[in-house]
């Protein structure tokens, strides 16, 4: 009997210590995050330092102690770009492994498809993809850290009309980023008396596009060329424009902002002109907090990875900084961080000043963009 006792008194004690614990000094619980993200596969140039930059904060912030004192744990899914593996991981984030937020995916293709699954489930993601359909119309648990095509659009056609161009095409990737934008630049010329006079689409494992380049450059007056994708067929588009020797300016869309997509396109991508946050141009910002804070990211970036830092790395960075502002403010209570997201004001991350509200998930205005142009094979801020 007495040995039988002492068990139930140790089973009793352990049982104790488990409850307790959590209070005791030193001890730290973890916060699962997911992330849903395109590390490899078409679009790796989004998600791999999408992924790189958010385990190096993530790093950052648990050797500083953690949100209230727990430890960040990354569940990190590899989608390829697939919206197909998408929906699955989203399930399996949920359902297994009980996440508190995803972060993610990658592209907007992506998003769309578990958009309404999380919000559903009401669990947060915040996405890294920039279709404006992802917040609008707006679902009570799904916010995104990229600025919106629309205003991406609205940059290109304004700097289009300091230039005088009015007769353009369009070439788009057949992906989520690309359809949206196409319905964005089909909506948005008008207002700048723009004619779209031909558009058309290329299928993003494409190696050669010169019979479609062929095809746009026998149309009339065509003055310039926008070019909107994610994959590594954007860069094929300009070196294609130029093999054929047409020097028509050529535009792309923010999802160009990634020095790899300058190596792969090669000489073709001297003077291609597009919208993108300050943050791959940050040491020609004048001096202050703005300047300050993207270099401090930039330097910790490429000190530790060796690659040039993009704007995509970016939006995780910045994603997870919202969500760990929430949590601190507002607790372990999903719908009170959710709450603390949407009311979030005056946060200044990679991709400008984010002011939330109930009507806008984004956060952003369209002077998060900036037009650059690629001189002697780098990023500068176009002189206009």
């Amino acid at each position: 009997m007495k040995r039988n006792g002492l068990k139930t008194w140790i089973i009793a004690m352990a049982m104790l210590t488990m409850m307790i614990c959590p209070a005791l000094p030193g001890w730290s619980a973890e916060i699962k995050i997911g992330a849903i993200l395109a590390e490899t596969g078409p679009v790796s140039f989004l998600g791999g330092p999408e992924t790189r930059s958010l385990q190096m904060l993530a790093e950052q912030i648990n050797e500083r102690g953690g949100i209230n004192g727990d430890q960040i744990k990354l569940i990190i899914k590899d989608s390829g770009g697939s919206p197909e593996k998408a929906i699955s991981f989203a399930r399996q984030l949920i359902e297994e492994e009980q996440v508190f937020a995803i972060i993610g995916p990658s592209t907007s293709g992506e998003t769309l498809k578990i958009k309404k699954m999380c919000d559903d489930a009401k669990m947060i993601l915040i996405s890294c993809a920039s279709a404006e359909l992802i917040v609008n119309p707006v679902a009570p648990y799904v916010f995104k850290t990229a600025p919106s095509d629309s205003f991406a659009a609205h940059q290109i056609f304004r700097t289009m009309n300091t230039m005088g161009i009015t007769r353009i095409a369009i070439l788009t990737g057949n992906t989520g980023f690309g359809n949206a934008g196409k319905m964005q630049m089909t909506d948005i010329a008008p207002e700048y008396g723009i004619e779209i006079v031909a558009s058309e689409v290329y299928d993003k494992a494409a190696n050669d596009l010169s019979a479609l380049v062929a095809k746009i450059k026998a149309q009339p007056e065509i003055q310039a060329v926008i070019n909107w994708s994610v994959v590594p067929a954007q860069s094929i588009i300009a070196k294609n424009i130029r093999q054929a020797g047409w020097d028509v300016p050529i535009f792309q869309s923010h999802g160009f902002a990634n020095a790899k997509y300058i190596e792969a396109a090669g000489a073709a991508a001297e003077g291609i002109i597009f919208p993108a946050s300050r943050l791959i141009v940050a040491e020609s910002l004048p001096e202050g907090p703005q300047k300050d804070f993207l270099l401090k990211f930039k330097n910790d970036y490429e000190s530790r990875y060796g690659e040039d830092v993009s704007t995509f790395g970016g939006h995780t960075y910045d994603a997870l900084m919202i969500l760990t502002k929430a949590i601190t403010a507002a607790g372990l209570d999903r719908e009170k961080v959710r709450t603390a997201i949407e009311n979030l004001q005056g946060y200044y991350g990679t991709a400008g000043e984010f002011n939330f509200s109930a009507n806008d998930h984004n956060g952003l205005g369209i002077d998060a963009f900036a037009m650059l142009i690629v001189k002697d094979g780098r990023f500068v801020l176009l002189q206009q």
